[in-house]
């Protein structure tokens, strides 16, 4: 019998949010010196860096916490 592995979707996600992440941090990145469009708080919070570095952070732990590890089986598979 075949038993085939399914993939969680918060594998996906984390994938997803870890794009994300890095797009925001690279256009926080890219208009790090400018603060068009902002006001004058929000402007010195670089809260697209923040946001970037989050994302990041967050969606690495999903995909570290759901990829499945190809060790050879943990012998409870059934035969």
């Amino acid at each position: 019998m075949s038993h085939k592995a399914t993939i969680p979707i918060w594998l996906f996600i984390g994938i997803l949010l870890t794009i994300y992440g890095v797009l925001i941090l690279g256009a926080g990145i890219s208009s790090f010196s400018s603060a068009e469009g902002a006001s004058w708080a929000m402007a010195s919070l670089h809260l697209q860096i923040w946001w970037g570095l989050l994302l990041i952070a967050l969606g690495l732990t999903y995909v570290i916490s759901f990829w499945k590890k190809r060790d050879g089986g943990s012998g409870n598979e059934p035969r």
